[in-house]
């Protein structure tokens, strides 16, 4: 009752009109594939010109697994659902080119949504949302967190990460063709994102036309890892950590400041009755609340605070912080953002061209500054002793004249 992706009964606003049939699994009356509805078009672009005015950029993902019959027996696909005759004999390969006379609305769909998202800037396209799932690889887990752990536990969710098989890859592949294609004669272009897995894996490759790689549930190593791909990675869902605001808060910086290039934490304070994101009930396997949100935002200044772009992980700045896991941007000799994740006070053993440097130590949960830096880097190491912090602080420094 309180999952906002889940309409009330009588309330499923689809692409398509619906018919004068009765007969859909979901309630009221069968869809027609060949009816584009207007009251969702007016919808989408509404959204888009609202989230536009308010700076926010909108992943839409076109498609995305079904998990189960449940999940299918609602899609408007289903050949109960709509008076159009579609022929899918297996809906595990509903995203695959063997999916008989659906591709083709399919595709007609991709074009459609394309051209309407078309003038705004604030859009990326995500082809499909956990393709693993419906379709993983034969062989099922090809990485995994812990090793340690015993079989089956080692091999599944949480601790395994899948790939989609050739078959998902290959109509993935189709779907970037058909918004590259149709983009190629409109005003505006867009990224491309593919759901690679989960968890963290070095990346085989891409599909052609994709610039964003999506990671759900991510680790620091999916952007390290992949870093030199010069793709942007995404951290493109959170959850399954408990409520607490603490622990997406170091996955944000964590990710961040190991080259990530976006984070996106589902936020379960927002549902039905609660749209302010007021809801303190548990609610899904997430968290998020008004505090998270102002934390992220400190994330935000704290990484726009720097020249971005002339800023890459770097694994040599500190040599050592004490009880802490250090993440590092620099541009180095230049800028330096950094991320100690853990407790403190830490003794933080720097290595750093000679020079004077200047920045100060931020609170990460408020943004507050929690002590200034001023010294002059020797040739020899440069010794910094922190505040006291928990759950993590963040350094910024420049190098300039006293």
């Amino acid at each position: 009752m309180r999952n906002d992706l889940a309409p009330a009964p009588g309330r499923f606003i689809a692409p398509w009109s619906r018919s004068d049939t009765p007969g859909y699994a979901g309630g009221g009356n069968k869809f027609d594939l060949d009816r584009w509805n207007a009251e969702y078009f007016k919808r989408f672009h509404d959204f888009l010109a609202s989230a536009s005015e308010r700076g926010i950029v909108v992943e839409i993902s076109l498609f995305s697994s079904h998990y189960g019959d449940a999940q299918w027996d609602l899609s408007p696909f289903h050949p109960a659902n709509n008076i159009n005759g579609t022929e899918v004999a297996d809906w595990k390969k509903l995203h695959t080119l063997e999916n008989g006379n659906v591709l083709a609305r399919q595709e007609r769909y991709v074009r459609k949504l394309v051209r309407q998202a078309n003038e705004f800037d604030n859009v990326i396209f995500e082809i499909q949302n956990e393709p693993w799932s419906d379709r993983p690889t034969p062989e099922g887990a090809i990485g995994t967190v812990n090793s340690f752990l015993q079989p089956p536990a080692r091999d599944r969710f949480p601790n395994a990460a899948e790939v989609a098989d050739d078959l998902s890859l290959a109509w993935q592949a189709k779907v970037s063709e058909w918004i590259t294609n149709e983009e190629s004669a409109l005003p505006s272009k867009h990224l491309i994102a593919q759901n690679y897995t989960n968890f963290r894996l070095p990346i085989r490759g891409l599909l052609p036309g994709v610039s964003v790689a999506n990671f759900h549930y991510a680790y620091p190593e999916a952007a390290s890892w992949n870093y030199g791909l010069d793709k942007a990675i995404s951290y493109d869902e959170t959850g399954f950590m408990g409520r607490d605001d603490d622990s997406y808060r170091r996955q944000a910086w964590n990710f961040m400041l190991s080259g990530g290039s976006i984070f996106d934490a589902l936020d379960y304070s927002f549902s039905p009755g609660h749209e302010d994101g007021s809801d303190s009930e548990p609610n899904g396997p997430g968290g998020g609340s008004k505090a998270l949100r102002q934390q992220l935002h400190v994330l935000s200044d704290f990484l726009q605070s720097f020249t971005l772009e002339d800023l890459h992980p770097d694994a040599q700045a500190v040599k050592h912080a004490s009880g802490t896991i250090a993440r590092v941007l620099s541009n180095p000799g230049h800028e330096y953002g950094m991320y100690f994740d853990g407790d403190g006070p830490a003794k933080v053993t720097l290595r750093l061209p000679v020079g004077h440097y200047s920045g100060a130590w931020v609170n990460v949960r408020t943004g507050s500054i929690e002590g200034p830096e001023d010294f002059q880097a020797a040739d020899k190491e440069t010794v910094l002793q922190s505040p006291e912090f928990k759950n993590g602080i963040a350094l910024r420094l420049k190098k300039g004249a006293r």
